[in-house]
């Protein structure tokens, strides 16, 4: 188990060892041309900023010698946003007073034509986290229900036992997404207080149940402003070997999640403990969110994108729309490598309740076709399915 490699490395001494790293050692990370845990702690440091030049232009060329010129395309498709964790970042969260929806067959089927509509074949499930009510049952019945339409079917929704990754596998299910969220342990605490989700190494563990169940692919990430985003990064990372050593069958993704305003009807426009409300005043609900812990600038979000690209030339890169059109644009050529486009974060949000509240604000509002149609003008092939399935046919 991850756990074990994991409870080897102190928080501290690693924050300490990253920001401890001066030129010299970014400039031997730089030259060599395979590259190990103490070398991505240089790429990620303050000291590698001055050379964020060279590791942008060495991340394009091993980005294209794998990858070639293509960019994949996914959308997520909200199930529900019943939860039952209180989580202080998320418009799902349990104490957030807002309107729960779950989506029914012939609702799903709905929101699968509109989205088939768009050119998809790759769709991403997603769903709060309510184990009795959007459990196991109802994903198996999802999958059913979306399978037939879709080459290739991700989930993002609660840890689940290995049985049950079994079970979902035997249904369809090609992909998971599970972020730790940040692996300091004392804030996570103090931001999952209540629910499943609170248990820190029943999380922990989640890829390694899923590697034993022989899932097609894992996709890792950390909310990003939690914590130290250095620090959570190589923890990341640490994960990431571990993962690709233990189960090597298996193919890995990262993702970026930086922390994004959400909306909510009783907490709307009010700022919670060690919170703050986000914008001005929009004459109705307002977002608010988590003030970062530690903000992280679009030049520092490209710097941690080419330091992982350095660190592992096969690992996919996903960036979501979460970020600006703007920031999208530029972080083509810079090591990313699958984008979503004209997402909706949730349930029924493209037909059958466009007005539900949103788990989070996107940022990226463009229509998936005027997604596509900016990677074709940067010399790019947007690709609508997973890259495996490219390849077959």
């Amino acid at each position: 188990m991850f756990t074990e490699l994991f409870n080897r490395h102190e928080w501290g001494a690693v924050k300490q060892g990253i920001y401890g790293k001066k030129a010299a050692d970014v400039e031997r990370a730089l030259g060599r041309s395979h590259r190990d845990l103490e070398d991505f702690k240089a790429l990620i440091s303050p000291a590698g900023a001055p050379y964020l030049e060279e590791m942008a232009q060495l991340s394009h060329r091993l980005t294209q010698k794998r990858f070639g010129k293509v960019i994949q395309l996914y959308i997520p498709l909200y199930l529900s946003n019943e939860c039952q964790n209180i989580c202080t970042y998320c418009g799902f969260s349990y104490d957030n007073k807002i309107r729960r929806r779950t989506l029914t067959a012939g609702e799903l089927l709905t929101e699968v034509g509109a989205i088939r509509e768009m050119g998809y074949e790759h769709v991403l499930l997603v769903s709060g986290e309510a184990n009795q009510t959007v459990g196991v049952d109802y994903f198996i019945k999802a999958l059913e229900t979306v399978r037939p339409h879709f080459a290739h079917v991700s989930m993002e929704v609660q840890p689940l036992d290995q049985e049950d990754y079994t079970r979902l596998m035997q249904h369809g299910l090609n992909t998971v997404l599970v972020y730790q969220e940040t692996y300091h342990r004392e804030d996570y605490k103090l931001h999952h207080p209540k629910g499943k989700k609170s248990n820190f190494v029943y999380r922990l563990e989640t890829p390694d149940r899923l590697g034993r169940a022989g899932i097609h692919k894992i996709g890792l990430g950390v909310l990003i402003g939690l914590e130290d985003w250095r620090t959570d990064s190589w923890f990341t990372a640490l994960h990431l070997q571990y993962l690709e050593r233990t189960y090597w069958k298996t193919k890995y993704s990262l993702s970026f999640p930086r922390l994004r305003p959400f909306s909510g009807e009783e907490t709307a426009g009010k700022a919670r403990p060690g919170e703050r409300v986000n914008g001005g005043d929009t004459g109705g609900d307002r977002p608010y969110g988590l003030q970062p812990k530690v903000e992280m600038t679009d030049r520092e979000l490209i710097q941690l994108i080419c330091a992982y690209r350095l660190l592992d030339e096969e690992i996919e890169l996903s960036l979501s729309t979460r970020e600006s059109p703007v920031f999208r644009d530029h972080a083509i050529r810079l090591g990313i490598t699958t984008m979503s486009a004209g997402s909706r974060t949730n349930p029924g949000g493209y037909i059958v309740d466009p007005e539900s509240l949103e788990q989070f604000e996107i940022s990226d509002e463009r229509s998936p076709a005027a997604v596509a149609e900016m990677i074709r003008r940067q010399g790019y092939e947007a690709v609508w399915k997973d890259w495996d399935q490219v390849l077959q046919g």
